[in-house]
């Protein structure tokens, strides 16, 4: 039996609506209705009673809430007390950043934490916001950054750092490339390129937000999952894109970074820290030390 399994199966029996499960545990709709049929499967039954409106759990899936519940909690007890037990010997930290917090404030991070605990070794897992999440919730990552989600688990413990600023990222051989600053209105019948809502809502959102406030449609032309793709498009002259100011370190021949001018500070990505609640980690507070030491220093190259 397969505890991510059992995990959906909980979420789902507490929201009793697929949808808002899979987004509780930031993971897709299609993995997390997988989960759940292959749970079913292995136990050889029915959980739910589902119809297009409804979901309800069935008899077994009523029996079984009550263990899941208690094998879940076994499981994340003796993972934390083997982590907690081991953690000494090892003296390495498991980080995951999403991808603009790995370009600009680890490097930055990291730089300050070895100044001060030279023995610490750092594991770094780059990936997007809704597939750190749930490394986070097994204990295979100790800390991440991340944009935090509306809807949070709250087994997780967040904490609101700083916001990063959106520039505009457009081929250097286009005539805007030449300015500092750019407004809405000047990229608005420009091709867009957008980063696919459902693994970077946040991304997508504020490019979408910034052209409406500016009283314009966003030209969408092509949406991408990765940055680096996104930035590589950008490049090839198929359109202009809004990114956070820290992906200007991802070095692509053929793309100028320009200021957005926008006064809104709701008009910026936020970053959060977060790590699982109640848990006890030495390494992961001396990180978070160093980093709220430093933090205005970090915000300010953001």
């Amino acid at each position: 039996m397969d505890l991510d399994h059992l995990r959906c199966f909980v979420a789902a029996a507490e929201e009793l609506h697929f949808g808002r499960a899979a987004q509780k545990l930031e993971i897709l709709p299609s993995a997390f209705g997988r989960n759940i049929r292959l749970l079913e499967e292995d136990l050889g039954t029915k959980l739910f009673l589902r119809t297009t409106r409804n979901v309800a759990l069935t008899e077994q899936g009523e029996e079984l809430v009550r263990d899941a519940h208690k094998l879940i909690a076994l499981a994340d007890g003796i993972r934390a007390r083997l982590r907690e037990k081991f953690r000494p010997r090892a003296r390495k930290l498991r980080l995951g950043a999403i991808d603009s917090a790995a370009a600009g404030l680890l490097p930055l991070l990291l730089n300050d934490l070895r100044k001060e605990h030279s023995d610490i070794a750092v594991q770094l897992f780059e990936d997007k916001t809704i597939r750190l999440l749930p490394r986070v919730l097994s204990g295979r990552l100790d800390l991440a950054f991340v944009r935090a989600p509306k809807s949070r688990d709250p087994r997780l413990l967040f904490r609101q750092l700083f916001f990063e600023t959106p520039v505009v990222a457009i081929a250097s051989k286009h005539p805007l490339a030449k300015r500092k600053k750019v407004y809405i209105k000047d990229i608005a019948d420009q091709p867009l390129i957008v980063p696919d809502r459902r693994s970077r809502p946040h991304s997508h959102d504020l490019t979408i937000k910034l052209f409406e406030e500016a009283g314009f449609e966003a030209r969408i032309t092509q949406a991408a999952d990765e940055k680096q793709t996104i930035v590589n498009l950008v490049a090839a002259g198929l359109g202009v894109a809004i990114v956070p100011s820290w992906t200007s370190r991802m070095s692509v021949k053929g793309v100028s970074y320009l200021r957005l001018a926008t006064e809104r500070t709701s008009n910026r990505l936020p970053l959060a820290a977060v790590w699982l609640r109640d848990s006890r980690d030495a390494l992961r507070d001396d990180l978070l030390e160093t980093l709220m030491r430093n933090l205005d220093r970090y915000a300010a190259q953001a």
